[in-house]
């Protein structure tokens, strides 16, 4: 192998391994004080009686922490009108404000390697209790760790971001997964890649 063709190996490699420092996903699990101090914090900037009702859920969800990644699954149902507080200054349409909301939380997921993986509306009815809600659509996100998921929701209420979310859903079911089957894995998929884009570029300077 040319020393030229071992570069290019090597610089491939090192962008795989970055990717795995950033995916992570098998981290130490939150301790009683950081959860308690993280706890504080968010409630410290969160804002509205919708998300202060949901500081005690958040509480036990960290309490359960591992310290491994998970897919956080949301089923939502829309207002009838987006309920913003008066005086905001945007429209009633809750679809655009669940637009806003999805737009404003790009960047603090992508920052902690948490992304939307699948998010799908609803198309019909098949088994459905008589008292369920009628979902419009469902989501789910990939988290790093309960950790990022607890910084995150710090960052977007710090923000007032969340203030789009309440606006647009009447009401929602959120909660935890972790893969039993699944054809996405994102730790294959980059090696996958890595390893067409090297063997790539050594054609070039075969």
């Amino acid at each position: 192998m040319s020393s030229t063709n071992q570069i290019i190996l090597t610089a491939w490699a090192a962008v795989y391994l970055l990717f795995l420092l950033w995916w992570g996903g098998r981290g130490k699990p939150l301790t009683a004080q950081e959860t308690a101090q993280g706890i504080q914090q968010l409630r410290s900037v969160v804002s509205g009686p919708l998300s202060l009702a949901h500081l005690h859920e958040v509480e036990q969800f960290l309490a359960q922490d591992d310290g491994r990644e998970f897919i956080m699954s949301n089923a939502v149902l829309y207002r009838k009108q987006a309920l913003y507080p008066e005086n905001s200054g945007f429209g009633p349409d809750p679809r655009e404000a669940d637009q806003r909301y999805g737009k404003a939380i790009i960047w603090p997921l992508i920052k902690r390697a948490s992304v939307p993986i699948f998010i799908a509306r609803k198309t019909g009815q098949f088994v459905n209790d008589a008292n369920a809600p009628e979902w419009h659509y469902v989501a789910m996100v990939r988290y790093r760790s309960r950790r990022d998921f607890l910084n995150f929701a710090i960052d977007i209420e710090g923000q007032g971001i969340s203030v789009h979310k309440w606006a647009a859903i009447e009401q929602t079911q959120v909660f935890p997964v972790r893969p039993l089957v699944s054809g996405f894995s994102a730790r294959f998929d980059m090696a996958v890649i890595c390893a067409l884009l090297a063997w790539g570029t050594t054609q070039l300077f075969a």
